[in-house]
């Protein structure tokens, strides 16, 4: 009871920080962004660390504070990874930090044709820097995820989301990507984002979504 009570202020001091640091408070509005998902990282890793060392009846209180270097590393690797992709790709493409992972999302749209699982020859330049990213960042698996619309049978768009989801990771692989960090996957309709009731919500629902996750 005493190592989980000590890692618990542990978490509470990492959050309390997070709050409080005065970089986070005065910055601008990207630097606060990016501070705020490095300090998402700490805390993440301080509970993951302080949950281990009660596990394995090691210090709490040192597995937290252990835990939140690696986490922190983690926001930092996330941060400049983010930063670089942000720079490389075009607009339409939209990229989520959510401290724990990166989701790049590239609309069906500009991807496909209708129908098709052919990746356009516009985007293949696009996945090219993605997959150029992930080599400069070797420590990391990726998850590709193929999301459709309700349109149509969910038997077809199941395969087709699946088929998609296969192409951009053969992109990906084709530039160097190791086939063993890759996995994809079709979600079919089953995941949307926004509503089917309009072209605009099918228009978002039709995405790739490519996962970059750091390895623990």
């Amino acid at each position: 009871m005493k190592k989980i009570t000590l890692s618990l202020c542990a978490v509470s001091m990492l959050a309390l920080a997070a709050c409080t640091d005065p970089a986070y408070v005065t910055g601008s509005a990207d630097d606060r962004d990016q501070h705020r998902q490095t300090k998402s990282g700490a805390i993440i890793g301080g509970i993951l660390g302080a949950g281990l060392a009660a596990a394995t009846d090691n210090n709490a209180l040192a597995g937290a504070a252990v835990g939140a270097g690696v986490g922190a590393l983690i926001g930092n690797s996330l941060d400049a990874q983010e930063a670089e992709l942000r720079a490389q790709l075009d607009d339409d493409v939209r990229i989520e930090n959510t401290g724990d992972r990166l989701i790049v999302t590239m609309p069906q749209d500009i991807l496909f044709d209708v129908d098709s699982f052919d990746v356009n020859f516009s985007l293949q330049d696009d996945l090219a820097k993605v997959a150029s990213s992930l080599e400069a960042y070797t420590d990391t698996t990726v998850q590709v995820l193929g999301h459709t619309d309700n349109t149509g049978a969910a038997s077809y768009n199941q395969t087709l989301s699946e088929r998609r989801a296969n192409a951009v990771a053969d992109v990906l692989m084709n530039n160097g990507v190791s086939f063993g960090r890759i996995d994809a996957i079709g979600r079919g309709e089953d995941q949307p984002i926004a509503s089917n009731l309009d072209e605009a919500g099918r228009r978002q629902n039709r995405r790739v979504e490519i996962v970059i996750l750091p390895n623990a």
